[in-house]
């Protein structure tokens, strides 16, 4: 890894940790620091990034700025019952160009990735999820993403990159190794009935705001992600207001937390980020200490993965085969160690989409499956492998 692209943590925070309790997570993170230089990464899991870039973000400047309120909050909550390594790498600073991040910034993770450690980005706008799927590249494997936003950031396919049109560009430039992507907690009126439409035609899912919040409907959508992209907007103005594009409505604090475990629980899940927060807009600190319980969040969904996908030996699962009146059967496997769901999905061996071939799922949907209702993750992902 290129250590010149990273800067330490701030000198006040580091002071400030000093005067926190031993036991404080703070303590237990190895954090690049001016005195102690970059940490060693040989047994860390999880990795700290912070991207100072908001040049891209529209309608939300300065969303690059202060990371420091967020790890100052985050190092003082205390850790959980974990025996996860974590490392603090400190930040990516602005370049001479945006490009120049943009490289800085996909050099970073696709080394992070390749020494299988989960990189938690802070800061910037959410167009680095575009990068942060590019680094997924020299992996050579299709990616599945989820982002937790109330827009669908499609933009125009002429428009240059920005947060509000990073996802035309991942759908239509090459290489394309995106397979799928969720959409959690989008709100109508933000988003055109054709952009809904089309969304639909490419078979990606997408859940609005109402069904999002009953948060059993959408844990499958993060156990099939290998990148989750949370926008700061997305959670409610009077839960989180250090954001310029932020809304009445959204999800609250506990439920924007929860979907964060979600996140870390997914064995699948290996890179999580959260985008566009703006501290010159944080009154007292709030949207900071949130975005600090979220990353805490995170963590314990990691540290309590209990690697069932992919399997880890058909005898620690249930096997149903459900029988259609007017189709193939539909096997359903559930995991005796997390009672957690998947849906099989019928793939020559050869198919480069063989990692795809079983679908998260929930219990409804096999019940739907036995009143003859074929679940529609399982049709939308036929006709994508047709």
């Amino acid at each position: 890894m290129n250590q010149d692209f990273l800067t330490p943590v701030k000198e006040s925070v580091v002071t400030q940790l000093m005067l926190q309790s031993d036991l404080c997570l703070g303590k237990k993170i190895r954090i690049h620091t001016e005195k102690d230089g970059f940490p060693e990464l040989d047994t860390i899991q999880i990795a700290i990034l912070g991207i100072q870039e908001d040049r891209n973000s529209e309608n939300n400047f300065g969303c690059g700025e202060n990371l420091h309120h967020i790890r100052t909050k985050l190092y003082q909550l205390f850790p959980g019952n974990w025996n996860t390594n974590i490392a603090d790498l400190g930040n990516v600073l602005k370049g001479n160009e945006v490009s120049d991040t943009y490289f800085a910034v996909s050099e970073i993770i696709t080394s992070l990735l390749k020494k299988n450690i989960i990189p938690v980005i802070i800061g910037g706008g959410q167009d680095i999820t575009y990068v942060n799927y590019r680094a997924y590249d020299s992996l050579e494997q299709t990616v599945n993403i989820t982002a937790v936003d109330s827009r669908f950031d499609l933009g125009n396919l002429n428009d240059p990159l920005t947060s509000q049109s990073y996802l035309s560009k991942i759908i239509m430039q090459e290489p394309n190794n995106l397979f799928n992507y969720s959409n959690v907690g989008y709100q109508t009126y933000f988003n055109s009935q054709e952009e809904i439409k089309l969304l639909d035609s490419l078979f990606f899912d997408a859940q609005r705001l109402g069904k999002a919040k009953e948060l059993e409907n959408i844990e499958p959508a993060f156990r099939n992600s290998d990148i989750v992209s949370i926008d700061i907007g997305a959670i409610r103005q009077s839960e989180a207001p250090a954001n310029n594009n932020a809304s009445a409505n959204g999800f609250y604090g506990e439920e924007i937390c929860a979907i964060a475990r979600y996140a870390g629980i997914s064995d699948k899940v290996s890179s999580f980020g959260i985008y566009e927060y703006n501290s010159k807009l944080d009154s007292n600190h709030q949207t900071a200490n949130l975005i600090a319980q979220m990353i805490w969040y995170f963590i314990e969904g990691v540290n309590f993965r209990v690697k069932d996908y992919p399997f880890s030996g058909k005898e620690n699962y249930q096997k149903f085969t459900v029988l259609l009146e007017d189709d193939d059967p539909i096997t359903f496997y559930k995991s005796n160690k997390s009672g957690r769901w998947w849906i099989e999905i019928n793939i020559l061996s050869n198919n480069k989409y063989k990692r795809h071939a079983l679908i998260p799922c929930t219990y409804k949907d096999y019940t739907d499956a036995t009143k003859q209702i074929i679940p529609e993750k399982w049709y939308k992902a036929m006709r994508k492998l047709v």
